[in-house]
């Protein structure tokens, strides 16, 4: 039995295995076959055509973060739903009742952070 979940793995092992020698052998081969002839030019950095003033550095207002992690917190509900629909009738009763619990939680914060105005953009 085992020695068939190993056969039935092995065209995956070698995907895996091919892609990593590329991602490996492509980079290398690019920087030891490729032209270099550094110039002040070259290798000023490229701003769409426009000499850069300022800092490349600089900081983002905090909204910026506050969205990525709410985005974030809706695809991990996502991700969370959608195996426990495939396997909604194996988990029966229970099932049904953990992820309502788990939905009325992710609602009232989402409610939460609609009155706490973090969804408004300036």
């Amino acid at each position: 039995m085992e020695n068939q979940i190993l056969v039935d793995y092995l065209p995956l092992a070698v995907l895996l295995l091919i892609a990593v020698i590329i991602a490996v052998i492509i980079p290398v081969l690019s920087l030891n076959l490729g032209p270099k002839r550094p110039t002040a030019r070259k290798q000023a950095p490229y701003e769409s055509g426009m000499t850069p003033i300022g800092e490349a550095q600089r900081r983002f207002p905090v909204k910026f973060y506050r969205i990525a992690v709410l985005f974030i917190l809706f695809d991990v509900d996502i991700i969370l739903l959608v195996p426990w629909a495939v396997s909604f009738r194996e988990l029966g009763y229970y099932g049904l009742v953990a992820m309502l619990i788990f939905m009325a939680v992710f609602i009232i914060g989402d409610v939460w952070v609609w009155k706490k105005g973090i969804l408004e953009w300036e």
